[in-house]
């Protein structure tokens, strides 16, 4: 087939040459083929380093306060004297309120001997300040248990306080009362 192709254009090439296309033809091409200028292209948005450190300060800025409002608000989980242990939270609570109740009497036996009782509630108030810093302590120590035993010990320790300061106010009254009845019978 291919010969047959080849001996086709040999015996036909004049036709072939006097063949030619129109000179417009070409121009029409070309104006098909024109090429359309593409949009100008935008410059990118370029900002100064003021501009940057600017915002970036303003970030910074909002970012701390959110973080101190959030530390402000975030109460820490403190246990309670149940939660660590039952037994030293009864033992804790008992020595309270003997605690409690010999300040009392001491309180009413006070207005007999004030003196006394100025100096003793000092002695008292040091002992009750420990024991606040034990409480406040026991939230954040890793070995909270030795720190409930340390705070039920002052509470002993201030039970006997008080018990002694108590058995010196009533020697003290009684003494007084002696006092009285010997200025009486002299």
């Amino acid at each position: 087939m291919s010969k047959r192709l080849e001996n086709f254009i040999k015996n036909n090439k004049e036709e072939f040459d006097e063949l030619e296309p129109d000179f417009e033809l070409w121009s029409k091409i070309e104006k098909g083929l024109t090429v359309k200028e593409p949009p100008p292209k935008r410059e990118a948005k370029t900002f100064t380093l003021g501009f940057v450190l600017r915002v970036a300060a303003i970030v910074f800025v909002i970012m701390t306060i959110a973080f101190v409002f959030y530390v402000k608000n975030e109460k820490p989980a403190v246990p309670t004297l149940a939660q660590i242990s039952p037994e030293y939270a009864q033992q804790q609570q008992h020595y309270a309120r003997l605690v409690a109740n010999k300040r009392s009497e001491l309180k009413t036996l006070a207005k007999t001997a004030p003196e006394l009782y100025t100096e003793f509630s000092g002695e008292i108030a040091k002992m009750d300040s420990t024991y606040k810093k034990l409480n406040n302590d026991l939230a954040t120590s890793p070995n909270q248990e030795s720190v409930l035993r340390a705070m039920i010990r002052n509470l002993q320790i201030q039970t006997e306080v008080l018990n002694q300061q108590l058995q010196v106010i009533e020697q003290f009254n009684q003494m007084k009362k002696e006092q009285k009845n010997e200025i009486k019978n002299i």
